[in-house]
C-alpha cells in the first residue's frame, strides 16, 4: 500500500487547481498533470475523489505524481478533477454508470468521457502497472487512446446508449398514487428477515467483511421490533433487539471505535470490527450517535448513552468551527513523526506496547489486558486484519474482555476500574495530540450538518434520562445535555447565515472560504429539514419549524416530480449533469427520498388542513414510485421500509405540551415526552404567552392553538396525548406522561 507525502510538493509544478477552495482539489494542485480543471469543457479523463480518501491518495502518489503517467495524460487527454463531496450530482452520474457496467464502485473514480461528457469506460483504483490481476493505469490510458483513435463511433454510441438506459431506469414513475394495501408491512418484515439472515452472531453486524456500520439497518431492526411489540409479539421483538444491541456493543468495543479520542472510523477491513479504514466521516458520526441514543432510550443502559456522548464530544472537540459549523471529515493517513516525508494509514491512532508502558506506568498492564495490546502487535484476530503486515508491532485498541470480570480479577470495584481506564485514555490522548494530525477536511456540507444537528438535538433530551450521578470517563466530557441543543442551534444558524438565501429561499450545498458554486441538492434539503424538526421537537423555537416548512416548499419546487412522484436528486438546471436520478438506496447515508417521506409524515402531523393533506399525499405518491424496490429488494431500502410503514399508520401519536417554556417543569415534561422510543410520535410544545408561537399555530394548526389556550395553567405544565381524533385527559407530572406513553396505542387515549 503506497505511502503518501506529508508536506506540500516542492511546487516544481502548479496547475489550475491551485485556484480552487476544495481541500481535495488543492491536494492535486502541484501534480505534473497540467490540465486538471474543474469546469466541464469536454474532457477525456474524469477523476472523482475526496480529500480524506485513502485510495485516492495512493493513486495520486503512484500515478498523478508520476512524470511518465503525467506525460501520457498531458499528451492525450484533458484531465478533470472533481471533489465528490462538493459535486455529489456529478459523482452520481458516473458512479452509477461504473456500478451498472462493472457491478461495483468506489473512490477514486476514473471515467473516460467523450467531449460531450458521455462515459466511454471507467473503474475505481488503478495501480500504475499491471498487478493484482488488474490492468495498470498506463495500460488503460494506452488502450483508451487506441480505442478513441480507431473505434470512436462505436465508443460514443455505447456511452450515449448507456446514459439513455440509465436515465430511463433511474427516473421511474408511479403507476398509482399510493402503495397497495399491506405492502408497507410486508416490506418491513421482508427487510428484517433478510437482515436477520445476514446477521453475524459471532461478531455482530449484518453481512461479512469489510464491515461498514450502516445505521439505517439498525433503525429498521429497532422500528420492526417496536411494531412486533405493539402487535403482541414480544418474543420476535426481543430477537430483533438482541441482534441490534449485540452489534452496537461489538462496534463500540472494536477498533473501528476510537477509544482514545471518541467517534467512529469509516469501516473495518475484518469481520470482527477490529482494524479500521481510519478516516472519520461526519455522516457516520451523526447517524451512529442517533442509533446509540435509540438503544439507550429502549434499554436505559448507560453503555449506549456513553457511546452517544463520546461521538458528540469528539465532534465538539475536533470538528466544529468558530461559528458552530461542523466540518466534514478527518483523513485516514498521517505522518508517523514530525518531518516524515510520507504519510501512513492509521499512524495517528496506533500504539506500540512500549509506548503504552512508557506513558501509563503502573496502569500499563491493566490497560494492555483490557485493550488486547501485545508487544508483537495485535492485528492478528483475522487473516483480513493485516494481510500485508503493515501494522506489525502496532496495536489498534479493541476491548475483548468483560470489564466487570477484569475488575473483579484485580480486586477492585467496577467504577474504580473504569476510572483508571478513563485516566489512561486521557494520558494517551494528550500524547497523541502532539503527533502530526490527520488532514482535516474543513468543508461544511449542509446534508451532513443536518444529520449531526438531529443527533445533538435529540441527545439534549434523551440523555436527561441517565440516572442521577452517572459517572463519565474520558473521552466523554460529561456536559449538561442542554449544551448539546446549543451546538445544534449554532450549526443550524451557521447554515442559515452562510448557505441560505432569504430572498430566493434556496440552499447552497457546501461552504469553505465562502459558499460553493454548487446549489443545494435533495439530500441537503431533506437532511436539514429532518434536523430542524428534531431541533423543534426537542425544545427549539417554532422558528425552526417555520424554516423547515419553507425548505419543504422549496424542495417541492426544485426536486419534486409532480406527475410521476418522488424527488430527483438534483434541480436539473445544469445541462452538464447528464442524469437526473430518483435515489432510493439507503446506504452509508440514507436516501433523500426515504428521509423526505418521513419528513412529510412528521410535517403532516404538525400542520393541519389542506397543507397537511398535501404533505401526506406527496409521501404516499413518493413511496408508490419505489413499489417494485420495496417488494423485490427491501434490504436495499431499510429506511424507506420504515417510511412506508409510517405513512400507512392510520393515526400518528401527538404529544402536546402546554406551559411556560422557561420553567424547569417544562424541561422535565419535555424530557418525559422523549423518554420512550417511538418513531410514530410527534412532540408539539406551546407557550401561550409567546405571541410569535401562537401566531405560528393559529396560522398552521388552529386546533392545536385552541387546545393550548384551553389547557394553559400559569402554575403548571400540562401534557395531552392525542391519537385517532381523541386526546387523553391532561396530565401534569413527568411520571404520569411517561406512564401514558408507555401504554399500548389502543388504550393511550380516551
Amino acid at each position: 500500500m503506497a505511502e503518501r507525502p506529508t508536506t506540500s510538493h516542492s511546487n516544481k509544478h502548479t496547475n489550475r487547481l491551485a485556484a480552487e477552495h476544495s481541500p481535495y482539489l488543492l491536494q492535486h494542485a502541484h501534480n505534473p498533470v497540467t490540465d486538471f480543471g474543474h469546469g466541464f469543457y469536454g474532457g477525456l479523463l474524469f477523476e472523482v475523489g475526496y480529500s480524506t480518501c485513502h485510495w485516492c491518495h495512493v493513486m495520486e502518489v503512484e500515478s498523478f505524481e508520476n512524470e511518465e503517467v503525467a506525460k501520457l495524460l498531458n499528451d492525450w487527454f484533458v484531465s478533470i478533477k472533481v471533489d465528490r463531496e462538493e459535486r455529489p450530482d456529478v459523482d452520481k452520474v458516473y458512479m452509477t454508470y461504473v456500478q451498472a457496467l462493472y457491478g461495483g464502485g468506489g473512490w477514486p473514480l476514473s471515467v473516460f468521457l467523450s467531449p460531450d461528457l458521455k462515459p466511454l469506460m471507467g473503474g475505481t483504483y488503478f495501480p500504475p502497472e499491471d498487478k493484482y490481476g488488474r490492468p495498470g493505469f498506463k495500460t488503460i490510458l494506452r488502450k483508451v487512446k487506441d480505442a478513441w483513435d480507431n473505434k470512436r463511433d462505436m465508443l460514443v454510441k455505447s456511452g450515449t446508449f448507456a446514459i439513455e438506459q440509465l436515465s430511463e431506469a433511474l427516473a421511474a414513475s408511479a403507476r398509482s398514487n399510493q402503495l397497495p394495501d399491506g405492502l408497507p408491512q410486508t416490506a418491513l418484515r421482508l427487510c428484517a428477515e433478510q437482515l436477520s439472515k445476514s446477521y453475524d452472531s459471532r461478531f455482530g453486524g449484518f453481512g461479512s467483511a469489510p464491515k461498514f456500520p450502516r445505521p439505517v439497518e439498525i433503525q429498521l431492526m429497532l422500528y420492526h421490533s417496536k411494531k412486533l411489540e405493539e402487535s403482541g409479539k414480544p418474543g420476535g421483538a426481543k430477537e430483533s433487539q438482541k441482534m441490534v444491541f449485540f452489534s452496537l456493543q461489538c462496534m463500540a468495543r472494536g477498533g473501528i471505535h476510537d477509544h482514545v479520542g471518541g467517534g467512529f472510523h469509516r469501516y473495518s477491513v475484518d469481520e470482527c470490527w477490529h482494524v479500521p479504514h481510519f478516516e472519520k466521516m461526519l455522516y457516520d458520526q451523526g447517524q451512529l450517535a442517533n442509533v446509540y441514543l435509540d438503544a439507550f432510550s429502549i434499554t436505559r443502559d448507560v453503555f449506549y448513552s456513553f457511546v452517544s456522548r463520546d461521538i458528540l464530544d469528539y465532534l465538539r472537540r475536533d470538528m466544529i468551527g468558530s461559528e458552530g459549523e461542523i466540518f466534514s471529515a478527518e483523513d485516514a493517513d498521517s505522518a508517523e513523526f514530525e518531518g516524515a516525508t510520507r504519510k501512513k494509514e492509521g499512524a495517528f491512532y496506533i500504539w506500540t506496547s512500549k509506548e503504552i508502558d512508557d506513558i501509563l506506568g503502573e496502569h500499563a498492564s491493566l490497560f494492555k489486558e483490557h485493550y488486547y495490546v501485545k508487544p508483537s502487535g495485535n492485528c492478528d484476530l483475522s487473516r483480513m486484519s493485516d494481510p500485508h503486515n503493515e501494522f506489525k508491532g502496532k496495536n489498534v485498541l479493541i476491548e475483548r474482555n468483560d470489564s466487570s470480570a477484569l475488575a473483579s480479577k484485580l480486586g477492585m470495584s467496577i467504577q474504580e476500574y473504569l476510572n483508571i481506564l478513563g485516566k489512561c485514555r486521557k494520558k494517551l490522548f494528550d500524547v497523541r495530540s502532539k503527533r502530526p494530525r490527520p488532514h482535516l477536511d474543513d468543508k461544511v456540507i449542509v446534508s451532513w450538518n443536518g444529520l449531526a444537528i438531529s443527533s445533538f438535538a435529540r441527545a439534549s433530551k434523551i440523555l436527561k434520562d441517565e440516572a442521577q450521578g452517572t459517572a463519565f470517563n474520558f473521552p466523554v466530557v460529561g456536559c449538561e445535555p442542554k449544551e448539546y441543543l446549543e451546538v445544534a442551534e449554532k450549526a443550524a444558524n451557521f447554515i442559515r447565515r452562510h448557505l441560505y438565501n432569504e430572498q430566493t429561499r434556496r440552499l447552497q450545498h457546501s461552504f469553505r472560504n465562502g459558499p460553493s458554486k454548487a446549489p443545494g441538492f435533495l439530500d441537503d434539503y431533506a437532511f436539514l429539514i429532518s434536523g430542524l424538526l428534531d431541533l423543534y421537537e426537542c425544545g427549539g423555537s417554532t422558528d425552526w419549524l417555520l424554516w423547515a416548512t419553507e425548505l419543504q416548499d422549496m424542495q417541492d419546487e426544485l426536486f419534486l416530480d409532480r406527475e410521476g412522484g418522488a424527488y430527483f436528486n438534483t434541480p436539473g438546471e445544469d445541462p452538464s449533469v447528464l442524469l437526473r436520478v430518483k435515489e432510493d438506496h439507503d446506504g452509508a447515508e440514507p436516501s433523500g427520498n426515504s428521509v423526505s417521506a418521513i419528513n412529510l409524515v412528521r410535517l403532516a402531523s404538525m400542520i393541519s388542513g389542506s397543507k397537511s393533506d398535501h404533505y401526506r399525499q406527496n409521501a404516499e405518491h413518493l413511496l408508490a414510485v419505489f413499489e417494485s424496490r420495496l417488494k423485490e429488494m427491501a434490504m436495499a431500502v431499510p429506511l424507506m421500509c420504515c417510511a412506508a410503514d409510517m405513512v400507512s399508520v392510520p393515526s400518528r401519536k401527538q404529544v402536546v405540551l402546554v406551559g411556560h417554556k422557561s420553567s424547569l417543569e417544562f424541561e422535565d415534561m419535555l424530557t418525559a415526552a422523549h423518554a420512550s422510543y417511538d418513531p410514530n410520535k410527534t412532540v408539539i410544545h406551546i407557550d401561550t404567552t409567546n405571541n410569535a408561537e401562537m401566531e405560528f399555530w393559529e396560522a398552521n394548526n388552529s386546533k392545536i392553538a385552541l387546545m393550548a389556550r384551553n389547557n394553559f395553567a400559569p402554575d403548571k405544565v400540562v401534557a395531552l396525548v392525542c391519537q385517532n381524533f381523541t386526546c387523553s385527559p391532561p396530565v401534569s407530572s413527568p411520571k404520569s406522561l411517561e406512564d401514558l406513553l408507555a401504554k399500548k396505542a389502543s388504550s393511550s387515549v380516551s
